[in-house]
């Protein structure tokens, strides 16, 4: 019997991962992916390989909109808990220097909002380390040469 040829392994490999697809690995992928799980975190809990995962989302795109639906869940729970808390005074300060940083800020915002910035750098000592690291380079060369 001939040894199988790279193709049909791969095609095997192919075969045996679509049989896993069954609805208990799907409902564990799913408790993962609504607790924004990794891809990786994903195929471990159910037990199959990334690869795998790949073909069926590849195969079943709607797959792949489910499972980025249920990523998003904690991300809304999360903005809903936030939006709940807003009667309290510090949680809603907190909320606005966030989201409305140019009024509510603390922080200065050093972006240049496209201007030309000053230079901020002393260049005479830029200059200066410069020309040190230049003549170390130059006397290290030297010797080398000489050796």
């Amino acid at each position: 019997m001939a040894r199988p040829t790279k193709r049909e392994q791969t095609n095997k490999k192919i075969a045996e991962a679509v049989s896993k697809m069954s609805e208990e690995v799907l409902h564990k992928l799913d408790e993962v992916f609504a607790i924004d799980g990794t891809v990786e975190e994903a195929c471990y809990y159910a037990d199959i390989s990334c690869s795998a995962y790949y073909v069926w989302v590849k195969e079943n795109p709607e797959l792949k909109e489910r499972f980025d639906r249920l990523r998003n869940r904690p991300v809304l729970k999360a903005r809903q808990t936030v939006v709940k808390s807003l009667d309290n005074p510090h949680d809603a300060q907190w909320y606005l220097t966030r989201k409305r940083k140019m009024e509510f800020g603390d922080n200065v915002d050093i972006t240049s909002g496209g201007d030309k910035l000053e230079s901020v750098v002393n260049r005479e000592k830029v200059a200066e380390f410069t020309k040190q690291v230049s003549e170390k380079l130059l006397d290290d060369q030297i010797k080398r040469r000489k050796s």
